[in-house]
Parts: structure tokens; sequence; C-alpha cells
């Protein structure tokens, strides 16, 4: 272990410090002028070394060699942060989309529409009540029947003029009814009567010394939401529960949908334990249990998670058996002696769209095309690395596959300075307190604490931030959306 490496690794333990979470090797060769990273980088730890050698994707963007004549190993172009999220979601918008499905409602929700949604009956379909009460019929006092209208039963009798009879909300409001008595609002004689209460009498509008009611005063009219045909929700719509609702009032058992991209999770790694204290140099995995869920809150189908291994026959048996719309690996993207993703990838064929991305946290993550219909994310294997690189290329793609609406950017000031890198994007765990977004410590590669208590990432631009500086934010989804709803 280097001079160098070793000092990045005291300070990411430090308490109530930011970790410092690139290369300390490569800011060395910067401020040298050399401007080449280090040979043999962190492996399948996340860190920042070269990919492969030799590795020539057909579409990685600004692919180069090295010089004529200079002997060095060829190197590719890191791609910047931004336009790693927008190759991402250009690839699922290349593709051919999914074929509609009908669902049931209760299993449409965080599905998007995929016709509109248009209303089959008039809502109301009746003239209903909006007040526990009484219907009555013209100026008071009034008469009142001795039955009464209750929600869900059929058509009641007609009101004579000067007739009330007694009405729950959600009531069909009998013919030449003229408006609804609110029960608070009403009293009896002596004789049964219905009179206007003395409250009420003391409103200007007023017949004969009693209150006249307005004209269909708390009567819901048919169609006063909506008409038969008309349009509710455009195509495109997220399923949500108030959408549920509204499709249920207009007579909907199932909902035309995008159905969910299905993704498949392969866990890499001998190191890794399922269960129990890490112990003789293996360590817990917190992948595994961590992505599946995290891909469902963005939007996908999780068809399967498998354990692989170092075994790189094996993996190159899980990619190619495979029909997910999204692969995702966990480790391995570096250039270590067991890091085999690029070369099962250059192996099966696969075109390479993204090699390397300019973010820290994650920098050796890849997007890569393995079939016509089917993508790999690969996320380098240290915790918050991974998370980086689960919402730079895998939530852009799940997005767009799914037919969801990109979330609106917004900012927030910083609560104060951050650290950023030389030249690379950070991302970095933040709370939001009030208006602002107060940075967040354990927030190394390999530190999970500082997101497991974030609302948000923030994006820090190469060089850092100060105090009061406005940066993006990128929510966490059950930051937005709730635990519950995040997971239906």
């Amino acid at each position: 272990m280097t001079a160098a490496r070793s000092t990045r690794d005291s300070q990411d333990s430090q308490v109530g410090q930011d970790a410092d979470d690139f290369d300390v090797e490569e800011a060395l060769a910067l401020v040298k002028g050399t401007g080449a990273r280090p040979a043999g980088g962190a492996g399948r730890g996340g860190g920042a070394g070269p990919g492969p050698p030799g590795l020539a994707p057909a579409a990685a963007p600004g692919a180069r060699g090295a010089n004529p004549g200079e002997g060095k190993p060829t190197r590719h172009r890191s791609t910047p942060w931004p336009e790693a999220r927008a190759v991402a979601e250009q690839a699922a918008r290349s593709l051919a989309r999914h074929t509609p499905v009908s669902v049931p409602l209760e299993a449409s929700l965080g599905l998007v529409l995929a016709a509109p949604l248009t209303a089959l009956t008039d809502l109301p379909s009746f003239d209903t009540s909006a007040m526990d009460g009484w219907a009555v019929a013209g100026p008071g006092p009034w008469e009142v029947r001795e039955d009464g209208v209750l929600a869900g039963h059929a058509e009641p009798e007609r009101l004579g003029d000067g007739e009330a009879v007694r009405i729950a909300t959600g009531a069909r409001v009998p013919r030449d009814a003229t408006a609804v008595l609110r029960s608070e609002h009403g009293r009896l004689d002596a004789k049964g009567r219905l009179h206007a209460s003395a409250a009420q009498e003391s409103s200007p509008t007023r017949s004969r010394g009693v209150l006249a009611l307005a004209h269909g005063q708390d009567i819901r009219p048919r169609g006063q939401e909506c008409r038969s045909g008309d349009q509710l929700l455009p195509p495109g719509s997220l399923v949500t529960p108030a959408v549920l609702g509204l499709a249920a009032a207009a007579g909907y058992d199932t909902l035309t949908v995008l159905p969910r991209p299905r993704a498949e999770v392969l866990v890499l790694g001998d190191e890794l334990l399922t269960e129990g204290l890490p112990r003789e140099g293996l360590i817990r995995d917190a992948l595994g249990p961590m992505l599946p869920p995290w891909l469902r809150a963005l939007g996908a189908e999780v068809v399967a998670v498998r354990r692989i291994g170092d075994d790189a026959k094996a993996l190159q048996k899980a990619i190619t058996g495979s029909r997910a719309d999204l692969i995702v690996t966990t480790g391995g993207t570096a250039g270590g002696p067991v890091d085999h993703v690029h070369p099962t990838l250059r192996r099966i064929g696969a075109e390479l769209l993204v090699d390397s991305v300019k973010v820290r946290p994650g920098h050796p993550m890849l997007l890569a095309r393995t079939l016509e219909n089917q993508h790999l994310v690969g996320l380098p294997g240290n915790p918050l690395a991974a998370v980086s690189g689960l919402l730079t290329l895998a939530e852009p793609l799940l997005r767009t596959l799914a037919g969801r609406t990109a979330p609106e950017p917004y900012t927030l000031p910083l609560g104060e300075a951050v650290q950023g890198h030389p030249y690379d994007t950070r991302l970095i765990p933040v709370s939001l307190r009030g208006e602002r977004a107060a940075p967040l410590h354990y927030n190394g590669p390999a530190m999970l604490r500082g997101i497991a208590a974030a609302d948000a990432l923030a994006v820090v631009p190469p060089g850092g931030a100060r105090a009061g500086q406005e940066l993006d934010l990128i929510d966490l989804p059950w930051a937005v959306a709730g635990i519950d709803a995040c997971f239906a």
C-alpha cells in the first residue's frame, strides 16, 4: 500500500471529516503535470485504476489509444457525469417499446399509463347529496316524509313542493328536489315540520321570513366532475394511489400500462459473506440486500439475484443466459486480476457505451449493450460507489424504459463547504434541513452510514463548493414518495 493511499484510508476513518473519496495518487499526478492515472487502482473495491488493456468498445464515447511510438498502454477517456446519464437515457429510447399490458387495478400502482384514462361514465353518475340532512323541494317549512334515503338504494320517490325527506351523504337525490338542507342547519317543530335553523335565518337570502336555500345547494349534480368520454389523464401518467381511486370511480377494473422493465442482479466476489460477522478476510455483502429493493424503487421488476463469485465462466453464462432488460453486476469493473466484467463483455461482443465516468465515488462504472434489447450496468464493488453508479446509469435507463418522466431538477444552498475532486463531479449524501442541504459525513466510497441517513445526493462540481452555493440535488426515491409507496 502506498503512503498516499494509506493517507486516504486514514482520512476515511476520521469522525467529523469528509472522506477524501478520490485517488490521492491521481491528484498528485495532476499537480506534477503528468496527467496519468497510477497503475493498479483499487481493483474490485471501486477505485480508479485503468481498464483492462486492449479493450476497444465499438461505441465507447471518446475511446482512444496511446500515441503511436510512446509504448504506453491503451487508455480510454472517462465520460463526463451529465453525458453518462444522457447516454443511458438515450440507450433506452433507442429500444423498441414493450407491448402495453392490461393489469388489475391493484397491480398497477407505480406503473405508467400506456393509454388515456377516459371516463366510462358520468361522475357522479346521478345527482347525489353532498351532506347528511334533508332533501327539500321549494321554500320551507317542509313536511317531512317518514321514510329516508340512504346511499346505495334505488331512485327514491319524487318530492312534491313543500316536502322534505331525510337523506344521507352520497345518496341519490329525489327528482324535483331543489336543495339539501344540512342536518346542523335544520330543526323540527312540534308538528314535525322542518324549518331552517335560527342561525341560518339571519341570512339575507330569505323568502317569507325563512331561509331561501340556493337552488342546488349541497347537491352534486350528475357529471359535475366529468362526462362519459372525457379524458381524465393522458398516456404517460404515473399510477399513484389517487389515480387508482379515480380509475375505480370512473368504472375501471383494469388499466393498460407499460410493464415494469425486468432487472437481474449478479453479485460478484469470493470474499462476500451472506450472514454473520466479517471474519478471516471475508466481508458482509451489502449490495445483495440493498440493490433489489433500490431497483424496485426505480421502477424495475427484479427477476433474479445470483451470486457468481470470481468465476469468469459462470459470469459469462449468467449474462448470456439472462432475459432481463437490465443486468446489474457488482464489482469487477476495474483492472484487477479477478475483475472479469470487461473481458467477459469483450468475449460476448457487447457494445460498451460508457466505460468509466468522471464522478466520485463510482468512477469505474460502465454501461454496455449486450443484446439488441438488453443492457448491462456494471457497478463498482464499494457500496457508496455502487449507489453512485446506480443513480448515474441505471436510474435514467430504467426510468425511460418504464415510460416515467424525468424529475424536475432543483437546487438548494449548501449548509457548509464541501471538498471536491480536482477534475471530476462528486456525489455526496445530504440531509435537507429547511432551505439548505447539510452535507453528511461518512461518505467515502466504501461507506453507507452517510447515505443511510440522507434525503438526497448533492452534485458537487470539480473543485468543490463553498457554503451557501446552490447545488443540484438528486432525491432518493423513498425520501419523496415514502417507503411503502416506493416498494408497492
